[in-house]
């Protein structure tokens, strides 16, 4: 049986899992690409409101010093509780050398496109902003063929990259904070609360109430229904 790890011990190998996490980054600034890019989205499940997508670039001055102290445990956004993602989200948007973008894509063109050709474009929005532009884009997931920068698609890489986990951070943040603002406006759904996301709350109160307006009527339960030869019910 090993032995308890010590505190110095637990000390290295917590260091080495956030160096590890700057991996992907450090790899490419040492082939002199400076503007390296995390980009993630928030919001592809939820019935109702925006694809929020962000762009995340940190100072290749970081190669050797490592993540600034203040953002040692950012992680994938999932994994994260409301409060430490508002205390990163606060870091991230005031540190002076990190550059980001924010982007969303809204119902209507959610309906309109699709979810996922929603999301790209919410991630090409979120990387148009970023000057200088990005000479290389980290992806969280699949690749993104919409995407015109050279790119790295890593899975799960909202937990393997920091610079994903910031964008995943920073996108879920604003695309929550829109969701509070409308359960202000249309407070029988309870958007607050789930923020749009298919929960019991939420579909009792789209039973009791049908859809507002910022519900996207491509999701189910919310696409119009018809019957088959047979009278079954099949969505269009």
């Amino acid at each position: 049986m090993l032995p308890p790890a010590s505190k110095g011990s637990l000390r290295c190998t917590m260091s080495a899992r956030f160096r590890n996490r700057l991996g992907f980054e450090r790899d490419l600034w040492s082939r002199g690409l400076n503007a390296v890019a995390g980009v993630d989205e928030a919001g592809r499940g939820p019935l109702a409101g925006p694809v929020v997508a962000a762009a995340v670039v940190f100072p290749a001055s970081w190669h050797e010093r490592g993540v600034a102290t203040r953002l040692r445990g950012l992680n994938d956004s999932k994994q994260l509780t409301p409060e430490e993602r508002e205390k990163f989200f606060a870091v991230l948007m005031n540190h002076g050398d990190i550059r980001f973008g924010v982007a969303h894509v809204d119902h209507a063109e959610i309906d309109r496109i699709n979810i996922l050709q929603a999301t790209h474009r919410a991630m090409a929005l979120a990387l148009e902003q970023l000057s200088p532009p990005p000479e290389h884009v980290l992806v969280d997931g699949l690749a993104v063929g919409a995407l015109r920068w050279p790119q790295t698609a890593l899975i799960q890489g909202d937990a393997r990259s920091y610079s994903i986990s910031a964008a995943s951070v920073i996108a879920k943040v604003t695309r929550d904070r829109l969701m509070i603002q409308w359960d202000r406006e249309w407070p029988a759904y309870g958007f607050a609360e789930h923020k749009g996301y298919g929960t019991p709350q939420h579909l009792a109160a789209l039973a009791e109430h049908g859809p507002c307006p910022i519900h996207r009527r491509s999701f189910a339960p919310l696409r119009p229904m018809e019957r088959d030869l047979f009278g079954e019910l099949i969505s269009e």
